[in-house]
């Protein structure tokens, strides 16, 4: 039995790694051991990626105290947080949804996977994960950082949108070592992913198009795959200094052109925005700078 679809097959072949991802593979459990019900426990963030009512992906962080995110039994997390008003996935996840999400722990290199099915609690503060998929990844490209502060109770600013970037966003997306990949199968199995290198390795094209390396990981391509069948995407680029978020959806695109290709990529990915949702100013969880990962291309 393969975990993987039609796109993620078609990549794992196109890139010779079809044997890779296989053994790789076997780590992706239906359940939540315990070792991974503990990392939840330990983390307080998460990046959770879905598709809106009209099939834009978008990612959107999720912040608390320790334990905010945590197991309840052996198939279902528990996540008592919600999207804010304003934030892109709010209504989305007042119903039922197909979602995926990520735990980074910037300050030990670790991150967590999680995709599954999410319903919003009576109150609508909060979310129940009926995991499908539950898997650890590599330290590959984690930037180093530490919590500088958390101030619960901080007044989220309103977001600003438009459709295009502006002068302090194309700066921000420059600046950018780390940032959170959206995607979406066929049928809206959502995805949650990080990518990290050193600043300038997400570019700014122009105010609507974005382009980044695809570094070596696990093999596994979920990203890649999913973009490879639908091509609606969300990215998230944290402010980690100040807790804002920037949020884009669009359009992706895989170019196997080796002459787009930088150091230490194999394949490239253009990003065509369509709508971008700013949140600016101060959030509750602020991170100190941060140490770049030494196997950065």
């Amino acid at each position: 039995m393969t975990h993987f679809h039609s796109g993620e097959v078609a990549v794992q072949q196109r890139m010779g790694q079809q044997h890779i991802a296989d053994r790789v593979g076997r780590m992706i459990r239906g359940d939540i051991p315990d070792v991974a019900a503990s990392f939840l426990a330990e983390q307080p963030m998460v990046v959770i990626a879905a598709a809106d009512d009209a099939g834009h992906v978008w990612a959107s962080e999720l912040v608390g105290p320790l334990g905010f995110v945590h197991a309840l039994d052996a198939e279902t997390i528990a996540v008592d947080a919600f999207p804010a008003v304003g934030d892109p996935l709010h209504r989305t996840l007042t119903r039922p949804a197909r979602i995926g999400m990520i735990a980074l722990q910037p300050q030990r290199r670790r991150r967590m996977r999680v995709n599954g099915f999410a319903v919003p609690t009576q109150w609508r503060d909060g979310l129940r994960i009926a995991v499908d998929q539950v898997y650890s990844n590599c330290p590959k490209y984690i930037s180093r950082r530490t919590i500088d502060s958390y101030r619960p109770g901080v007044d989220i600013p309103a977001p600003q949108c438009g459709t295009e970037l502006d002068a302090r966003q194309r700066e921000l997306i420059t600046a950018a070592d780390t940032f959170f990949v959206a995607t979406a199968d066929v049928d809206d199995n959502a995805d949650a992913s990080h990518r990290g290198g050193n600043p300038g390795f997400l570019q700014v094209l122009s105010s609507t198009r974005l382009r980044w390396p695809d570094y070596q990981g696990n093999s596994m391509f979920m990203t890649l795959g999913n973009i490879a069948v639908n091509p609606r995407c969300g990215i998230l680029i944290p402010d980690w200094r100040t807790g804002g978020t920037l949020q884009l959806t669009g359009t992706a695109e895989l170019i196997w052109d080796a002459a787009t290709f930088t150091a230490g990529s194999q394949c490239t990915i253009d990003f065509t925005i369509t709508d971008v949702v700013e949140v600016r100013g101060s959030g509750p969880l602020r991170w100190g700078p941060a140490e770049l990962s030494p196997v950065n291309p």
